[in-house]
């Protein structure tokens, strides 16, 4: 059995009702995908391999409280990939840039200037 793409059409009046089925909808076994969709946000496309359809619409009628129809079931068509095993991965030449150490410049004529000379001097 292949994925299915099925269209449930609802009652959703706000965004809470929107998550609650679509959590609903997500929790069921074999469900791969749930989209909102439709000019009102009022339909669910739920793709999904081996989705019982019956208890689908049956717990969103239950949870919902509210009208629930199929509005179609199809096979999902599989997109085909392109593999371009051909190329090759170029990587960017390494650049290492020379950086000198710090220097440490010490000028002991100041303090031989103020008459003070320091003991590490």
């Amino acid at each position: 059995m292949g994925k299915q793409k099925m269209v449930v059409k609802l009652t959703m009046e706000d965004e809470k009702k929107r998550s609650k089925a679509m959590k609903t909808a997500v929790g069921f076994l074999g469900v791969i995908s749930v989209e909102v969709q439709g000019e009102a946000n009022d339909r669910l496309m739920v793709i999904g391999d081996g989705v019982d359809l019956i208890k689908l619409t049956k717990t969103l009628r239950r949870k919902m409280g509210g009208h629930v129809d199929l509005v179609s079931v199809g096979a999902v068509e599989e997109k085909e990939k392109k593999e371009n095993k051909d190329e090759e991965v170029t990587w960017p030449p390494y650049e290492y840039r020379y950086v000198p150490p710090p220097s440490v410049f010490e000028y002991p004529h100041l303090y031989q200037d103020y008459g003070y000379i320091p003991s590490w001097y």
